[in-house]
């Protein structure tokens, strides 16, 4: 549906984007991911055409931007992170004076696209309610409602969830969820655990340049990093405990935590052996009158793999 080569934005002399390649089949949901002035805002204004690349091709479909702007238009609907939205009418005169500028000339067609849109986006209940009166949340679903008039097959939009309480955040994740099953997504988000709980595939961005992309179990499975093993034994003391955590393994690196109870010792277990070692720490504590109540492996953290690519020093 999509498919971006060598995509670079120069602002005078600073780069902002960096040969972006990108190919975004229909029906996809990408996350594109980055810290603040990664590039995701500048990518997304070029993908619809607000911007032009300074170098680069964009493809949408058949058509090539720049030749094409105004049809690729038409294929998109777009929401920036700030909404455009007049505060002073009232929802349903906004859809309206939306829609007749989209094209959609008669009434009857206009009030069956609210509809639609009304249910998909939440709005029934606030069509009378002037805009300016609306939570934050509510207002991103006018806009929401704005970019898919045109029932539109690709969707970009800059940060939906920016700025919202987690309810908020859960219900836009739902409605792209929804949509995202008929159309091409393409969003930009900060939240680590909505592009994870939301995305078919995530690219992450920094400095300009895409620094990992794939969906997120290939990404946890490609980035080889310390295993963490938390343990905790009911009726063991804490220097028994760890003596016999040393002999599994001279590679374990075993710190105490804190527990729950004053007849519990609990561990934090590092090493770098691909190896599962539960099973071994199972055997050995078996062998003793100690009481396993904790036994788990954390798989790597979308979060700290994002640390890692967009730290200053990457």
């Amino acid at each position: 549906m999509i498919e971006v080569q060598n995509l670079t934005k120069f602002y005078n002399d600073f780069c902002a984007v960096d040969r972006i390649s990108l190919t975004i089949p229909k029906g996809e949901i990408l996350g594109l991911l980055g810290p603040n002035g990664a590039g995701k805002t500048t990518t997304l204004r070029m993908l619809t055409g607000y911007f032009k690349p300074t170098q680069g091709t964009i493809k949408v479909k058949d058509l090539l931007m720049p030749d094409d702007t105004i049809k690729i238009k038409s294929l998109i609907g777009y929401l920036p992170e700030s909404a455009p939205l007049y505060y002073n009418m009232l929802v349903y005169d906004y859809l309206e004076y939306v829609a007749k500028i989209k094209g959609i000339d008669t009434e009857e067609k206009r009030l069956e696209r609210f509809k639609e849109l009304s249910k998909l986006c939440g709005l029934s209940g606030i069509m009378d309610k002037p805009i300016s009166t609306l939570s934050k949340g509510l207002k991103q679903r006018v806009g929401l409602a704005h970019a898919m008039m045109t029932d539109p097959e690709i969707l970009i939009l800059d940060e939906p969830t920016s700025g919202l309480d987690p309810n908020q955040i859960a219900e836009i994740r739902d409605i792209i969820k929804a949509i995202g099953k008929e159309k091409t997504i393409v969003f930009s988000t900060h939240i680590l655990s909505e592009a994870e709980a939301t995305c078919d595939r995530i690219a992450i961005i920094n400095k300009g340049k895409i620094v990992a992309h794939d969906s997120t179990k290939n990404l946890k499975q490609s980035v080889k990093k310390d295993s963490i093993i938390r343990l905790t034994l009911c009726d063991a003391p804490e220097d028994e405990a760890l003596a016999l955590l040393k002999n599994i393994s001279p590679e374990l690196e075993i710190k105490p935590v804190p527990s729950a109870s004053k007849e519990e010792a609990s561990f934090e277990i590092t090493t770098l052996n691909e190896h599962d070692l539960r099973k071994d720490i199972y055997l050995a504590v078996k062998k003793t009158d100690w009481i396993l109540t904790e036994l788990n492996k954390e798989t790597q953290a979308l979060e700290k793999i994002f640390q890692d690519l967009t730290r200053e020093d990457a």
